[in-house]
């Protein structure tokens, strides 16, 4: 029976059977080592003309071609792990093809690939370690933040990916043909979510994909992404929502760090500051606005320096957004005429947008119609709101961001395993 690679430092001595890709070959006539891969490690494996069977086959594979090897698990001070292999048995099980399109072991002094041409070949791509971490931080990151949801006593629910109409930024919606009619592709599960409010659920959250038909071409961007979503009702403030995520990412980055896939955990509690105040940080630095009423990319990253070098917090929450730069269904302080919204941003990137609610059904309409909609294209969703539903919040999170800044990636997409954007549908 195939075992592991990492089992092997408990097998020495012991005749087992391991599969997996060719990393590296040396051949030096009489003797050749293979490195052998597998998803939890690597070995080397030593052959020579003392089994010629095996060192014939050895000899003349191709890198990437994946093999079975049944071996004698012995101690080598030569290697990083402390052990080798000795090939008894060579069976290829896929060979690969001499020529790869791109490399999967980077040879000292080669130049990096381009991203392009990576992500055309993206299961090679794949291939190399630091990729395959990528996606253990994601599975642990998801299940630290499950459990904090199952413990809270969350109810998940699944929202569709077709809607009737367009919601508030028509623009940026994929139109599909749906038999007879058409159809968009939602840009969020946000009209679902409080529907679920109106329902009678007092929290939900939900993971799902989303899309956004923006011409963006920026490192934080893609036309489809996951988005993961919460909403929680009967609260009295935007502030009971940051409690809530704080909460949330605390969970699941301490499963992160028990997994030993990060060092730190969160340093807390997380900065809240007004978008107003936000501003005055920036100005007193020399970091020139150029959004009113909101941070552009450049301030993203300047106040997150900024609270950095303050309390030591990657977090950062900015509240109070004026009602010109937030959605229609936000709701506004009666003194202040202020939202009652927020932007988590995390290392210098916006990882989440989040806000109370409005739940009154004259209030919505009017400020649905002062952003220039209409009460015939928002009809079912104000629905929601003539039958009584509870005061409520939430936020939508693009965790492909967090886990982006988390390893220090050069782009979401990389954080992305088959990522989409203007330019790419494919593979």
């Amino acid at each position: 029976m195939r075992i592991q690679i990492r089992e092997l430092g408990d097998r020495i001595g012991e005749t087992v059977i391991v599969a997996g890709f060719v990393h590296t070959i040396r051949n030096q006539g009489k003797i050749a080592f293979l490195r052998l891969r597998d998803e939890s490690g690597s070995v080397q494996v030593v052959s020579g003309t003392w089994n010629a069977e095996v060192f014939s086959v050895i000899k003349d594979l191709s890198l990437e071609s994946v093999i079975e090897i049944e071996g004698l698990v012995k101690e080598s001070k030569q290697v990083p792990e402390g052990f080798e292999l000795d090939g008894l048995k060579v069976t290829v099980l896929s060979a690969s093809e001499a020529q790869l399109p791109i490399p999967v072991v980077m040879e000292k002094g080669a130049s990096e690939v381009d991203v392009t041409n990576r992500f055309d070949w993206r299961w090679l791509d794949l291939r190399k370690n630091k990729s395959h971490k990528i996606f253990k931080v994601w599975t642990i990151l998801e299940q630290g933040v499950r459990e904090y949801f199952v413990k809270e006593k969350f109810t998940q629910l699944y929202s569709p990916s077709f809607m009737s109409t367009a919601s508030e930024s028509g623009a940026e919606v994929f139109e599909v043909k749906y038999f007879e009619t058409k159809a968009y592709l939602a840009q969020s599960p946000q009209f679902y979510k409080q529907m679920a409010m109106a329902s009678g659920f007092e929290k939900i959250f939900m993971m799902g994909p989303v899309f956004r038909a923006e011409l963006s071409f920026t490192t934080r961007h893609m036309t489809e992404f996951t988005g993961w979503d919460f909403e929680i009702a009967y609260i009295k403030s935007h502030h009971e929502i940051m409690d809530q995520e704080e909460a949330m990412l605390i969970s699941g980055f301490k499963k992160l760090k028990e997994a030993g896939l990060i060092d730190d955990e969160i340093k807390v509690p997380m900065v809240r500051i007004s978008l107003l105040e936000v501003k005055i940080k920036l100005k007193a630095t020399g970091i020139k606005s150029d959004k009113e009423g909101d941070l552009s990319p450049d301030e993203e990253r300047g106040i997150c320096k900024i609270i950095k070098e303050e309390t030591g917090s990657d977090f950062v929450f900015v509240t109070d957004y004026p009602p010109t730069t937030r959605a229609f269904y936000h709701m506004r302080d009666q003194e202040t005429g202020l939202t009652k919204s927020f932007d988590l941003l995390y290392k210098g990137v916006e990882i989440t947008t989040g806000a109370q609610r409005e739940h009154h059904h004259d209030i919505l309409v009017k400020q649905a119609l002062e952003k220039g909609l209409t009460k015939e294209s928002l009809a079912d969703y104000l629905k929601f709101f003539r039958f009584g539903c509870p005061p409520h919040g939430g936020v939508g999170i693009g965790p492909g961001r967090i886990v982006a800044q988390l390893l220090d990636l050069a782009s979401v997409k990389e954080a992305t395993y088959l990522p989409r954007d203007v330019k790419r549908l494919r593979p």
